[in-house]
């Protein structure tokens, strides 16, 4: 890969935020909201959430640093731990990947077509044929190459930022909303394990609004200075949505109201009635569609990388380190996932099922991969403390880290065992069917293995 294709600062940066920054803070917080007591608690979540995100934002920092390679997220399980587990983690991240960039890309559809085609007879047919048209074009996007694929990102990332700032408006604009403390009326009957119940409830979400920037290690090697451009991209982006989360929270409460908040069906849209009034509707769907456009890019972009990774190790075909002489991108594995992305869209209802239980694989995705750095940090002392990141006071933000979502993991067990126990029993099936492919390779092919 030329010097002139990798990412700058800026790109990269932009990548974390788009990671992050999906639908969620446009739904969450009524989830969050519903399951809490108080907005004590309400926004003691969304802060605990942002301090996770931050510990967990420096401690993959520092695995990027001290591992910068394409399909990082693969490599840094393959490498630390055991080929295994790495292929059968990465193969439920990326079927939960494209399960939700077709899911997304069917909400952002539904947005659209209600505003260009308001009066369809069949609106469902025709979301399904815009979500599908969205992924062909990033899809095709994606083929000419990172700087493209990267420019654009830029572009939707900023609409994106540029959508929370308005619906933080109404704040400006709103001189007898409901008070932060409306509730303070609140019952005091809960116990403080029904506190804290409610507390673990809201972190689930909040949580999984905080996450995705995990995946930035994923471009490592198609990073300018990566040693020192990736933890300064993760940490500027981690700051940047921590600090646009809480605000747009503070605004929901104070606009909308925290009692109301828990039954409000569409809070972006009550904002935007404030701001722009009876054309809310239709300039809203326009900024949340491409918004969504956003976050299927960068999935476009993110997971094709993973699969160019596990190739690199032999668990996958050969095929899937593919490139394009001319534009240097993954056409193999980019074409193959769109695909599966695509064919997701034409049953994504009947995948929601699958979804929730990758969820609960998720916690124990992000506990393992931020353990690492434990473990490289004893392999890659050799380096150059120059040349990479080293968090201070480590180990605490590691442990923090992993605490929270053992914290966040257990929580969803109780909540749903069955779900749980289903989501490691796939997990489990994944690592059979990665030994009884092994079994069958040729002899002399052994895995390969990091420098």
């Amino acid at each position: 890969m030329t010097k002139q294709t990798k990412l700058t600062l800026f790109d990269f940066t932009m990548i974390v935020v788009s990671l992050v920054i999906g639908m969620g803070i446009f739904r969450t917080p009524v989830n969050v909201a519903h399951a809490v007591y108080t907005p004590f608690i309400f926004f003691s979540s969304w802060l605990a959430g942002g301090f996770i995100a931050l510990c967990g934002a420096l401690t993959y920092a520092e695995i990027g640093s001290r591992l910068p390679v394409t399909g990082g997220y693969y490599k840094i399980f393959s490498y630390c731990y055991h080929p295994s587990f790495a292929f059968a983690v990465n193969c439920l991240i990326l079927i939960s990947n494209a399960a939700s960039l077709a899911g997304v890309a069917l909400i952002g559809a539904e947005y659209i077509t209600g505003v260009v085609f308001p009066s369809a007879s069949d609106p469902q047919t025709i979301e399904v044929i815009i979500a599908v048209i969205c992924i062909f074009i990033f899809y095709g996007i994606n083929l000419l190459g990172l700087k493209m694929s990267s420019r654009t990102q830029n572009i939707l990332t900023i609409v994106k930022i540029s959508l929370i700032l308005a619906l933080i408006l109404p704040l400006f604009f709103v001189t007898h909303g409901p008070s932060v403390t409306t509730v303070a009326h609140a019952s005091l009957s809960p116990t403080t394990l029904e506190y804290l119940k409610s507390f673990g409830i809201g972190l689930v979400a909040v949580s999984f609004t905080y996450g995705g920037y995990q995946q930035t290690i994923n471009f490592g090697a198609e990073v300018k200075n990566p040693g020192k451009t990736m933890p300064r991209g993760i940490f500027i982006g981690i700051f940047i949505i921590i600090s646009l989360y809480l605000v747009i929270n503070y605004a929901y409460v104070r606009v909308i109201g925290f009692e109301n908040m828990k039954n409000a069906r569409n809070i972006a849209a009550i904002m935007a009635s404030y701001v722009f009034g009876e054309a809310a509707g239709k300039i809203l769907s326009v900024l949340l569609f491409l918004s969504v456009l956003a976050y299927v890019n960068v999935l476009l972009m993110s997971n094709p990388r993973v699969m160019y990774a596990m190739s690199e190790d032999g668990v996958l075909p050969p095929v899937f380190r593919k490139r394009s002489p001319r534009t240097d991108a993954l056409t193999a594995s980019l074409s193959i996932y769109a695909g599966l992305c695509i064919l997701i869209v034409f049953w994504a209802k009947a995948f929601d099922q699958i979804l929730s239980f990758t969820i609960f694989l998720d916690c124990i995705g992000m506990m393992f991969s931020a353990g690492t750095i434990f473990i490289l940090r004893k392999r890659t002392a050799n380096l150059d403390k120059a040349t990479i990141y080293t968090m201070r006071l480590y180990p605490l933000q590691p442990l923090v880290f992993i605490s929270a979502y053992l914290f966040v993991a257990t929580s969803i067990f109780v909540d749903k065992p069955g779900t749980a126990l289903t989501g490691l029993t796939v997990l489990a099936s994944f690592i059979v069917i990665y030994f009884i492919a092994a079994r069958r390779k040729a002899p002399g092919q052994p895995q390969k293995m990091l420098k």
